[in-house]
């Protein structure tokens, strides 16, 4: 038997040319930061989501070594009251979930 012979198509993959993502640049490496400080809060806010969580490295842009030290500096700075650790009035938002102390007497009644 003959070995099969490839055909030369090739395939055209999804998210070439036409599709392509704006690279963004490290904020910190732009300006040639060395390190990230965790008392500029302004600066901080700008890697936190409403509801106070860290952004990552996809959303904010950053590179590697100085999404590390963000990460570093928002810990630093929510141990020091500089940073709330979660939003404000997040549990009005919450909605549907309720704590256990929340049912009432209904699960206590007289049987």
């Amino acid at each position: 038997m003959a070995p099969r012979e490839r055909t030369q198509t090739q395939r055209k993959r999804p998210g070439g040319p036409a599709g392509a993502i704006k690279r963004r640049n490290c904020f910190f490496c732009k300006d040639k930061i060395v390190e990230v400080d965790y008392k500029n809060i302004t600066q901080l806010r700008r890697y936190i989501s409403e509801k106070g969580k860290i952004r990552s490295r996809r959303i904010t842009g950053a590179c590697r070594r100085h999404q590390v030290q963000i990460a570093q500096a928002v810990k630093r700075a929510r141990e020091m009251a500089l940073l709330p650790y979660v939003a404000e009035g997040s549990e009005e938002r919450s909605g549907g979930r309720r704590d256990r102390g929340d049912r009432g007497d209904r699960d206590r009644g007289d049987r």
